[in-house]
């Protein structure tokens, strides 16, 4: 199965439906479409409609609610638009708090919901850099 061994670094440290979610829809893109980056692409825009991305893997969004978390995911393919990095737009601004209070944001607690997706945002990225690094 090509996606278990593709399968990325954040995911290995993802719940095992997280893992199976972006395999499935990377095999598939794979058979429709050829190995390389959009592959990728569909199997992480699938992954995003059920998974948020916190720190150095991937977490059930709140209240499991199933819906694209970032304008790219939510179209259709092939048309683009900003990626918000697995970070889930639509997430109330409590859920926020508690994710970037899980990351050790500094100064959550006077931040706006934009204010908050940015810092999850880099905190993310520098998880998962720290994360490849050991």
């Amino acid at each position: 199965m090509p996606g278990r061994q593709e399968l990325p670094s954040t995911l290995e440290r993802s719940p095992q439906e997280a893992q199976r979610t972006w395999i499935e829809a990377h095999d598939s893109a794979v058979a429709e479409y050829g190995e390389g980056e959009r592959a990728h692409r569909v199997a992480y825009g699938a992954l995003k409609h059920k998974f948020e991305k916190v720190g150095d893997h991937w977490q059930r969004k709140e209240g499991g609610r199933k819906n694209p978390s970032d304008p790219q995911s939510a179209r259709p393919r092939g048309q683009g638009g900003r990626s918000g990095e697995g970070v889930d737009e639509k997430a109330s601004k409590e859920h926020l708090y508690g994710i970037a209070k899980e990351l050790g944001v500094e100064g959550r607690s006077r931040m706006s919901k934009a204010d908050l997706l940015a810092a999850i945002r880099k905190a993310n990225r520098s998880r998962t850099r720290s994360a490849r690094s050991s």
